[in-house]
């Protein structure tokens, strides 16, 4: 027992700037502006604007999957630290993977607005395409200060980047903006991130364009971008279906349900991977098998912890909606029951690729997407014909189970 509790004790008791203090510090209060911002929003428009907004994210997710360079992974993954050289061939990557994804979503803007029954809603779809284009510029030196497990720093240009959001969100929401409020809220949150990454953060990479010197990079990043291409599927397909054959009003329902799951199951975990991937890869370089046994003892906490959270929180769904949302929302309390048990499973995946990716093995993890892809396939289209959009959502539910189960098996296989 007593090997168990050291790696907790010595986490709770560290604030040093690579501690996990400052990645746990993040995750309550950067997520805690998210919920506000978008729950209070939520509130204020209801359904169809979130559904309405849902659509303009939508497509800036897939646009930002398909050109995923898996960059960023690979500078925290590397075994040497990259050089400023280096940092600017990964820099002029995603600053060009910006500019071509905003001209992009603005070209495809009309095609959307029509094929997802939007309304008119084109300026909306077209403020959105500014946000991969602000990320794309920002300095990769936020990715060395990761591998570096600079958490402390991080943690402040997260805050200041969510308070930002949310402020300015909730004041043009007041201020009667609709549901352009989140996305401009949105943007000045990544203005301020991509500011204070080459404000606060070295070494600075030279601002010029050039492309060589990251080739050693690709192998890592290759299966990074696939499976960033099969996650597309897996994230973005069942929201797509809703939106098309439903419109904004239920999509908004589903986004609200899945979101506000995620906010209180798998966001937790999903932030702390940023701690546990650098933490993995690090103890991997020096000693595999300590690796491994953290890797155990985390995964076994947060699991018990996931599943008394499933628990209460579908025991709890209807008064929850009911005071957060307001009635408006209460057809959404069936589809949140099943997104907790779903999210757990994220949470449990999160952990999962963390450590995978950390050892070197990040095609697991892509064969573990694809897995999940073609469970989804195969079940969303009689879910659909027999029990709609709550079909769905029991549909993607298995994927996750099933996806989860393949890397277990391949990480246990390894060990």
């Amino acid at each position: 027992m007593r090997s168990v509790r050291l790696p907790f004790f010595s986490v709770r008791l560290n604030f040093g700037a690579s501690a996990a203090f400052w990645v746990l510090l993040q995750q309550v209060t950067v997520r805690g502006l998210v919920a506000v911002k978008f729950l209070a929003i939520g509130r204020i428009l209801g359904p169809t604007a979130i559904g309405s907004v849902s659509v303009a994210l939508l497509a800036v997710a897939v646009a930002e999957s398909l050109s995923d360079t898996g960059l960023a992974q690979a500078v925290i993954q590397g075994r040497e630290s990259p050089t400023r050289t280096e940092l600017g061939a990964v820099w002029t990557t995603l600053a060009a993977r910006g500019l071509l994804v905003a001209i992009l979503l603005i070209a495809v803007a009309p095609l959307m607005d029509s094929q997802f029954h939007l309304g008119g809603s084109l300026a909306l779809l077209q403020l959105a395409a500014i946000l991969p284009l602000i990320r794309g510029v920002a300095s990769p030196a936020y990715y060395v200060v990761a591998r570096e497990r600079g958490f402390q720093r991080i943690a402040g240009v997260e805050t200041l980047t969510a308070f930002t959001d949310c402020s300015i969100g909730l004041i043009c929401a007041f201020a009667g903006a609709g549901a352009y409020s989140i996305l401009i809220g949105m943007v000045a949150g990544e203005l301020l991130k991509s500011t204070l990454t080459w404000a606060t953060m070295t070494p600075r990479p030279p601002i010029r364009f050039a492309w060589a010197g990251i080739g050693h990079y690709i192998g890592f990043s290759r299966w990074i971008w696939a499976s960033s291409v099969v996650n597309l599927l897996l994230n973005q397909f069942d929201k797509v279906i809703v939106a098309k054959l439903l419109g904004p009003a239920p999509l908004g329902a589903y986004q609200m349900s899945s979101k506000l799951a995620q906010m209180l199951l798998a966001d937790a975990a999903i932030a702390f991977s940023q701690y546990l991937f650098p933490t993995f890869s690090a103890h991997h370089r020096k000693d595999p098998k300590e690796a491994a046994r953290l890797f155990r003892i985390y995964l076994a906490v947060i699991a018990a912890g996931l599943a008394f959270l499933v628990i209460v929180l579908r025991m709890l769904a209807q008064p929850l909606f009911l005071l957060v949302l307001g009635p408006a929302w209460m057809p959404a309390v069936p589809l949140f029951r099943i997104f907790v048990i779903s999210m757990a499973i994220g949470a449990l995946i999160a952990v999962l690729v963390s450590y995978l990716r950390a050892v070197g093995l990040p095609k697991v993890t892509t064969q573990a997407s694809v897995i999940q892809a073609i469970v989804l396939l195969a079940c969303v289209p009689p879910a659909i014909h027999y029990w709609g959009v709550i079909g769905i959502a029991w549909a993607t539910t298995v994927g996750l189970a099933a996806s989860s189960s393949w890397m277990l098996y391949r990480i246990a296989r390894e060990a």
